[in-house]
């Protein structure tokens, strides 16, 4: 037995019968070339990034154990400065254009103000700088400069062949522990109490 179907368009069924979902009544419809949003985009939305609402922010840097807030784009200079003067030839490049961009600005614009920086050298007797270079302590996190070092297993281990007789307390093992990068990697010695 065949079954006949016939297929009804909107017309044929009138304005209003077939609304559901995704179907609104044919008179709450936009029409053909009308926008949903006739007043359009408000002028001056979305244009870009919003550098100077991001720069212009306060940020909180550490310097010589005092606290100050500058902007956001002066701190990011000194960091650029820093890493620069440390060795890394890309933030040196950058720091020196930027530099030499504000200078020509500033003679543009008539000003006479230089930008001065302020910059504290690390003394070359510094400890932590040789333990690094000699691969017996690491940084937890490379890209601050002033994040923890912690002594490599290798270091630790042979320095506790080196002590004799001589043991630690508790409290001394807790602090050796805290500082040891891999402390499950390091052979403790039978007297030893402090786990991970």
């Amino acid at each position: 037995m065949a079954r006949s179907v016939r297929f009804m368009n909107d017309e044929s069924q009138g304005s209003n019968n077939n609304v559901g979902y995704k179907r609104p009544p044919r008179s709450t419809r936009f029409g053909k070339g009308q926008s949903g949003n006739p007043k359009g985009r408000p002028r001056g939305k979305a244009k870009g990034i919003p550098y100077d609402g991001v720069l212009s922010q306060l940020v909180t840097i550490h310097e010589d154990g005092v606290e100050r807030q500058i902007p956001a784009d002066q701190a990011f200079l000194l960091y650029m400065t820093k890493q620069g003067l440390s060795g890394n030839v890309s933030a040196a490049q950058t720091t020196l254009a930027t530099i030499e961009q504000v200078q020509n600005n500033n003679l543009e614009r008539g000003a006479l103000e230089v930008p001065q920086f302020i910059i504290h050298f690390v003394s070359p007797g510094n400890p932590s700088t040789a333990m690094m270079a000699l691969g017996m302590a690491k940084k937890l996190d490379p890209y601050r400069p002033t994040s923890r070092l912690v002594l490599e297993p290798w270091i630790v281990e042979d320095a506790l062949t080196k002590l004799g007789d001589k043991r630690f307390s508790v409290a001394e093992q807790t602090a050796i522990l805290k500082v040891t990068r891999t402390p499950d990697k390091v052979n403790w010695p039978d007297w030893w109490k402090v786990y991970a």
